[in-house]
């Protein structure tokens, strides 16, 4: 296959996750751009749009959301920007991918913030994981009886008998180690 050296077009996805003062919350904050390299400078930049949003760990609820759009093609673009206010109230669990796909989907949102939204609910997950890591770490109890609720039934290795559950059980501690981490057998065994 052959192919020119200087790309047609550049989509770049960007999640940042931070930890709100407290310990009870965190904010993720996605970026989309979309580029024309080949194009001039003042016409490359086609999307640049960030939608943030800030999730209670208790319960993965998004208590706060903001939709920007720094770059776009049309005036009239950022008019959809409050609709994302409707991420509030939504639980990142069970149910998020339909939730979204029924609020943001098609004319009733854009599609480029509704793509920030459907990287947001696995970001979030993540993000929810990483606090929760932290905060063992630091001898505090984490938020709700396992840090990978969120990732259960998300693929093999969180199967309900999957092996993820497993090394937790044999006392694997995620955010530690080596990666990947080691089979079973060694935190089964201890060695």
């Amino acid at each position: 296959m052959s192919r020119a050296q200087l790309p047609l077009h550049r989509r770049t996805i960007t999640v940042t996750a931070y930890q709100e003062p407290g310990g009870d919350e965190i904010s993720v904050e996605a970026e989309l751009r979309d580029e024309r390299p080949w194009a001039e400078p003042t016409a490359a930049d086609i999307h640049r749009m960030v939608l943030t949003v800030r999730v209670r760990l208790a319960d993965m609820t998004v208590v706060a959301a903001d939709a920007d759009m720094l770059t776009f093609p049309h005036a009239e673009c950022p008019f959809i920007t409050p609709v994302f206010d409707g991420l509030i109230g939504l639980g990142v669990t069970a149910g998020y991918n339909r939730a979204i796909q029924e609020r943001f989907r098609g004319v009733s949102g854009c599609s480029h913030l509704y793509e920030l939204t459907r990287v947001l609910g696995p970001a979030v997950v993540q993000a929810a994981m990483s606090a929760n890591a932290r905060r063992r770490d630091a001898g505090e109890p984490a938020n709700g009886p396992r840090a990978t609720a969120g990732v259960l039934n998300s693929c093999h290795i969180w199967a309900p008998d999957g092996v993820g559950l497993r090394k937790l059980d044999a006392g694997w501690r995620p955010g530690v180690g080596p990666r990947p981490v080691p089979g079973l057998g060694t935190f089964e065994t201890g060695e």
